[in-house]
C-alpha cells in the first residue's frame, strides 16, 4: 500500500465534555436519553448490504431498570454467520485495492460523525444499555473511540512510510498487505470504544471483518455500525452479527479463510478460542493472528512514603468507576501499617458519599452492574467475606436487584493475602485491602507479583524515588500498564498504549502502532536494474 500524498499528522486527543449543570452538552445528552428510552429499537444484523431480521429476538433492558424495555435485536444462527463470512470475502479484493487515502478518510469521517452528529446518541446508548454515568460514557463511547479512529490513521500512515534501504542498481520496498482471509472481532460489554476499535483497526489495514459484540452492548454497537455505514464504509467490509457464542465459534474458526481474531473478553473464553484454533490449524490457508486482551486482578501497592489522600482517591476511583467493570479496575490493594488508619478512614468517608442509582440522575456516581449473572457472582464473593474469619467489610457490602442490578461499592479488609477476593477476578465494585508491616516492602512486592496469574494493570504510590524504582524493576512482568502515583485505570489512546501479558492477553497494545502490525502481512519486493548474465563469482578466478 502506497501512502502517496496522504499525510495525517499526530492528532490531539478528543476533548472531554464536562456535562456540568446548566451546560449545553448536558441538555443535549438528557434529550438524547429521553428520546432513546422512549423508543423501542428493532436492531438488525448487518450482513453485506442487508439489514437482516430473523424474527428470533432478544429483549434489551437497562441494567439499572431491568423491567424497562429498550428494544430487541435479531439473533442469527450458523447460516447467518456463514453468510457474513461470504459477504466479507466478496468485499475483500475491492477493499484491499482501495487507495489508502480513501480508506483512511472513511474512518476519519466516522470520527467526525462521532464527535458531532452522533456524540449524544452513542453516549445515551452506552449509558442506557451498559449503565454508565455521563462521564464514563463520554470518555469511552465518544472520546476514546474518536481517538482510536484518528490515531490509528496516523499510526498506519507512519507504518506505511517505513521502507528498507536500497543498494546501487537495486530498489527495495515493503508492501503492507492485509491478511489473506477474514478477521473475526469479538467484543465485550464494558467499553463501546473497544467494541468499535476491534473491528475497525483490522478494517483500516485493508482487512474484512465479521464482528460479534456482547449481547449486553448491542444497543451502542448498532449506533457505531450506523456511523461506519454513513461514513461510507463499503458493504461487507464489517459485518455485524449476533447469536450464540459456541455456534459462532464453530462457524468462523472452522473456515479455511479464517485469518485472525481480535478479542476482548474473559481469559477462559480466550483460552478456548486459542485451543480451537490450534486444533483447526491444518485446515487454514495461513497461520491466523491471535490478538486478545482478557482478564485482570489489578493491584495498588502503597509504600510507607506515600501521601494517604492521593492513595484514597486513586483507590476509590480506580476500584469503583463504572462499578469496577473495567479490566483495569483496582481490585486488590497492599497498604503499609503506618498509613493504614488514614487510608481506611479516607476510603470509608469517600465511599459513604457516593450516590447510587439510574444513569438519568447525573448525581449518581455508581450505577448498576451489567446483568443478573454478574450481580449474583459479585454478591457471592461479598457473602464469602462476610462469613469468613479472615475478612471483614470495611464499607458497603449491600446489594439489591429488585429494580436494577445494584451492588454498593464494597471494601473488604483481609488478614490473609491469599484470601479469595485478593486472588479471583470479580469484575464488580469490590476492593480488597491487605495491610503489611511498613518496613516489609520487599515482601509486599513478592505478594503483588505472585498472588495472581494476571498481569494487566497495576499502580505504586510512593514519594521515595528509590521505592518507585525498586517497584518498577521488581514488578516488570506484573503489569502491562504500570502507573506511578495514579490509579491503574484510564489509559488514553496515544498516551498509554493498553494491554497486559500472562493470563491477561497477548499485550498487543491497543492505541498504538503495535496493534496495527498484527493486521498486516508484509511483502518484500526487490527489483534489480542490472541483472547478472554470468553465474560465476569473482572468487572462482
Amino acid at each position: 500500500m502506497s501512502v502517496g500524498d496522504f499525510v495525517y499528522p499526530l492528532p490531539v486527543n478528543e476533548p472531554v465534555l464536562g456535562y456540568a449543570p446548566g451546560s449545553k452538552e448536558r441538555e443535549l445528552l438528557q434529550k438524547a436519553l429521553k428520546e432513546m428510552k422512549a423508543e423501542t429499537a428493532d436492531i438488525p444484523m448487518y450482513i453485506g448490504s442487508d439489514e437482516v431480521r430473523t424474527g428470533k429476538t432478544v429483549t434489551l433492558h437497562p441494567p439499572h431498570e431491568h423491567k424497562h424495555v429498550l428494544g430487541k435485536f435479531h439473533v442469527g444462527d450458523k447460516s447467518h454467520f456463514a453468510r457474513a463470512i461470504d459477504a466479507a470475502l466478496t468485499a475483500r479484493k475491492a477493499w484491499a485495492d482501495l487507495s489508502w487515502a480513501n480508506r483512511a478518510n472513511i474512518f476519519l469521517k466516522a470520527a467526525d460523525l462521532l464527535a458531532t452528529k452522533y456524540r449524544y446518541q452513542v453516549n445515551a446508548a452506552t449509558m442506557l444499555g451498559q449503565s454508565k454515568n455521563a462521564y464514563q460514557a463520554e470518555i469511552d463511547s465518544a472520546c476514546e473511540l474518536i481517538d482510536f479512529l484518528r490515531f490509528n490513521v496516523h499510526f498506519l500512515t507512519e507504518i506505511y512510510r517505513q521502507q528498507p534501504i536500497s543498494s546501487p542498481g537495486v530498489h527495495n520496498r515493503l508492501e503492507y498487505r492485509p491478511l489473506e482471509g477474514f478477521v473475526v472481532a469479538i467484543t465485550p460489554f464494558n467499553f463501546t470504544a473497544i467494541a468499535g476499535n476491534l473491528p475497525s483497526a483490522p478494517a483500516l489495514c485493508g482487512n474484512v471483518v465479521v464482528w460479534k459484540p456482547s449481547d449486553t452492548q448491542v444497543l451502542a454497537a448498532n449506533v457505531v455500525m450506523k456511523i461506519f455505514r454513513e461514513a461510507g464504509l463499503p458493504d461487507g467490509v464489517i459485518n455485524l452479527v449476533y447469536g450464540d457464542g459456541p455456534e459462532f465459534g464453530d462457524t468462523v474458526f472452522a473456515h479455511r479463510d479464517f485469518a485472525g481474531v481480535h478479542f476482548t473478553g474473559s481469559t477462559r473464553t480466550f483460552n478456548h478460542i486459542w485451543k480451537t484454533i490450534g486444533e483447526n490449524v491444518a485446515r487454514y490457508r495461513t497461520y491466523p493472528r491471535i490478538v486478545g486482551e482478557t482478564g485482570g486482578k489489578d493491584f495498588v501497592l502503597v509504600h510507607k512514603s506515600a501521601h494517604a489522600d492521593t492513595v484514597v482517591t486513586g483507590l476509590v476511583r480506580g476500584a469503583f468507576e463504572y462499578q469496577g467493570q473495567k479490566c483495569s479496575a483496582a481490585s486488590r490493594a497492599y497498604i503499609p501499617s503506618n498509613l493504614a488508619p488514614a487510608i481506611r478512614a479516607g476510603i470509608k468517608t469517600a465511599v459513604e458519599t457516593m450516590k447510587m442509582g439510574t444513569v438519568e440522575d447525573f448525581g449518581n456516581f455508581i450505577n448498576a452492574v451489567i446483568d443478573e449473572r454478574s450481580f449474583d457472582k459479585i454478591a457471592g464473593y461479598i457473602d464469602k467475606a462476610k462469613s469468613s474469619k479472615d475478612a471483614k467489610i470495611l464499607v458497603g457490602g449491600t446489594y439489591d436487584k429488585n429494580a436494577g442490578y445494584f451492588v454498593a461499592p464494597t471494601v473488604i479488609e483481609t488478614s490473609d493475602p491469599a484470601f479469595v477476593t485478593m486472588c479471583d477476578e470479580i469484575f464488580g465494585p469490590v476492593l480488597t485491602i491487605y495491610t503489611y508491616e511498613a518496613d516489609d516492602f520487599e515482601k509486599a512486592l513478592d505478594l503483588v507479583d505472585g498472588t495472581s496469574p494476571y498481569a494487566l494493570t497495576g499502580a505504586v504510590f510512593a514519594q521515595d524515588r528509590a521505592a518507585v524504582e525498586r517497584a518498577t524493576q521488581r514488578l516488570t512482568h506484573s503489569a502491562g500498564n504500570f502507573y506511578i502515583n495514579d490509579k491503574p485505570t484510564g489509559a488514553v489512546v496515544g498516551q498509554q498504549p493498553f494491554g497486559g501479558a500472562r493470563a491477561s492477553g497477548t499485550n498487543d497494545k491497543a492505541g498504538s502502532a503495535l496493534n496495527l502490525y498484527r493486521w498486516l502481512s508484509a511483502r518484500t519486493i526487490k527489483e534489480n536494474y542490472n541483472p547478472p548474465v554470468d553465474y560465476r563469482y569473482p572468487f572462482l578466478g
